[in-house]
This record gives C-alpha cells, sequence and structure tokens, in this order.
C-alpha cells in the first residue's frame, strides 16, 4: 500500500487534520528559506501532542550534520530528509534518510547510483531553477519508474486531488508527497483537499 506524506506542516490544527484524515507521515521543513519554514521549537511543540504511531520527516537544505542532529533531538523527528546537494557520506546519520533528487530530465537519476545503500527512500521532485521545492509542477512520471531500479520512490512535485489517482497507477511509488496540491496558502493546508488527496490516493492504490 502506498504511504502518504503531507509536507510543509506549520500548525497543529493542520497536522492533527492530516493525521485524522489518514496520513502516514508529516512533513516539516527547517531551511529557512522557504516560505512553509517550521522554526524546531514550534516544530517540537507539535510534534509532542502527536499520536504515538505518527511518523515525522525533518526536511533540510545543506544544512551541517552537527544542525540536524541538535534538531532531531530537539524535536524528536523520525525520519531525515536531505533535499538539497548533500554528498553520499552526509547520509549516515542517527534516524533513517530520504534523499530528495531534483528532476529534470533522464539524466537527473545518474546521482542515485551514488547514495544506493545509503538511503531509505528517494524522493523525487520536479527541477525549477530558483528554488527546491514545492513548485507545484510535475515532471514526466516515467523518469520516476526508471528510477524504481534503484530503490524506493516516494514521488512528488505537483501532485493534486485531481491527479494523484493517476500518479499511483502508473507510477506505483512506495509513498506520495504533497505540499502546495492541498494549500489554502503558502504554510496553511486546507482540510478537505488534503481529505480528498488521501482517499483518492488509498482508493487508487488498492489492488
Amino acid at each position: 500500500m502506498t504511504k502518504i506524506k503531507i509536507c510543509g506542516l506549520t500548525n497543529l490544527d493542520d497536522a492533527s487534520a492530516a493525521i485524522d484524515s489518514g496520513a502516514d507521515a508529516l512533513g516539516f521543513v527547517f531551511f529557512k528559506k522557504s516560505p512553509r519554514n517550521i522554526s524546531p521549537e514550534k516544530a517540537a511543540a507539535i510534534i509532542a501532542k502527536l499520536p504515538a504511531f505518527a511518523a515525522t520527516v525533518g526536511v533540510f537544505v545543506n544544512e551541517p550534520r552537527e544542525e540536524i542532529l541538535k534538531i532531531v533531538n530537539q524535536t524528536g523527528i523520525s525520519v531525515i530528509q536531505l533535499h538539497g546537494e548533500e554528498p553520499p557520506e552526509s547520509c549516515l546519520l542517527t534516524r533513517k534518510v530520504i534523499k530528495g533528487i531534483r528532476v529534470k530530465s533522464l539524466e537527473s537519476l545518474e546521482p542515485l547510483k551514488r547514495y544506493q545503500g545509503l538511503v531509505s527512500a528517494f524522493l523525487l521532485d520536479t527541477y525549477a531553477p530558483h528554488t527546491l521545492g514545492g513548485t507545484g509542477q510535475v515532471f514526466n512520471w516515467n523518469i520516476a519508474l526508471e528510477a524504481k531500479n534503484f530503490g524506493r520512490v516516494i514521488l512528488a512535485g505537483g501532485l493534486t486531488p485531481e491527479n494523484i489517482s493517476e500518479a499511483i497507477r502508473m507510477v506505483k511509488p512506495y509513498a506520495v508527497d504533497v505540499s502546495s496540491g492541498v494549500e489554502l496558502e503558502k504554510g496553511k493546508k486546507d482540510h478537505q483537499k488534503m481529505k480528498l488527496f488521501i482517499e483518492r490516493a488509498r482508493s487508487a492504490a488498492r489492488p
């Protein structure tokens, strides 16, 4: 069954609604330049109020190892997502690691070979020249099918309630990740869109 991650959460109301709607994981962005950035203190307060089995993912971009570990300890996040140009050796951390890859063409998958065996999954997001994620743009999903040869694939980039069924039926990814596709505005989720996204993802993932 395809897992579902709701990313870019900034408040307890949205995080609770995501869990209540059936999300498997919640993403908190610690990249200061992101419009969905959250402070470690605020993330820790939200995570402390979540149910026991809710998985939490911290998103980092080219952050020093010491700072990542500090935030991990401070917040209690369960998974680390590296979404910058981190080298393979940076993936050896105290939690399971997801490596984000920005997809422009089939050649974008070349780096995956160097990370095999070091990460739990590859998150495929759409390449954009001036942003590192949250573009709201879809890339060629045939590339995602090729990426499955290197490990578990988390499909991201422009997913919405309108296209999630097609995405899952075509790619059959390990997981899907949505942020801007279920937002009212940057950093604030639309609870109805989240619910619809999760319902359609679950339905499409059934055998």
